[in-house]
């Protein structure tokens, strides 16, 4: 089975081609450009240089949120535009639970945060336990205050993951002294992860249609929160 896979969620952009238990090839940038413009020379040089063509593809996974809301909807608008084009399989996966992949053979508990802004992280929590990945909480968003609670009731080793965990680090240590921070090389969402996830998606039967990929967000886009104030002022 063959996989395309894509992350754009934050800053940095990726994509991997992959096989159940192999990595064919994966690109990854994180530059100040922005995805619109980088996303599809990515996935163009890797179906070049891997000799690939769209519709050897089994399925096409996309982390499709939570992230920065311009960066979920390229990257899910590019993956409906390819598996509609070739009618292929999507596979929606969870930013947050990908990072956790990050982590596989550990023996660890990994706190994934994104940046959110408003004071606030998105955040999910897993156990890693060899190649064995347990959620244990839903995707939210919170404020660090109310993770720092939270996290003082785990025991054993805490990694943080994601582009919010320096951040999230710097404000956590202090009071949970069972926390570290991942290592630079396995800290930031990629599409290999995303594509680790997708396998085990996959063996579950889990995927949709172009038509039903749909971005995922766990609170209104900031434009929509502004206008909704000013629309409940008025009232």
């Amino acid at each position: 089975m063959k996989i395309l896979a894509v992350d754009t969620t934050a800053k940095a952009a990726s994509v991997c081609l992959a096989q159940e238990e192999k990595i064919i090839g994966s690109f990854f940038i994180d530059t100040a450009l922005t995805h619109s413009r980088t996303l599809m020379p990515m996935i163009e040089a890797l179906f070049s240089n891997t000799e690939t063509k769209p519709e050897e593809l089994n399925a096409i996974a996309v982390n499709a949120g939570p992230g920065s809301f311009t960066g979920v909807r390229i990257g899910v608008a590019a993956v409906k535009g390819l598996a509609f084009a070739h009618s292929i399989p999507c596979v929606s996966v969870s930013t947050l639970e990908s990072m956790a992949y990050n982590c596989l053979g550990g023996d660890c508990v990994v706190c994934a945060v994104m940046d959110a802004r408003c004071s606030q992280v998105y955040n999910a929590i897993f156990r890693v336990k060899g190649d064995k990945i347990e959620r244990l909480c839903d995707d939210r968003a919170l404020a660090l205050t109310d993770l720092k609670e939270e996290l003082l009731r785990i025991d054993g080793n805490i990694v943080l993951v994601g582009d919010g965990a320096t951040v999230s680090y710097d404000y956590l240590k202090a009071d949970v002294p069972n926390l570290t921070l991942a290592p630079i090389n396995s800290r930031i969402q990629t599409a290999v992860s995303t594509a680790m996830a997708a396998f085990e998606s996959l063996k579950r039967g889990e995927t949709v249609s172009a038509a039903e990929l749909m971005p995922v967000y766990l609170r209104l886009p900031q434009a929509q929160r502004e206008l909704n104030k000013r629309l409940s002022g008025k009232s």
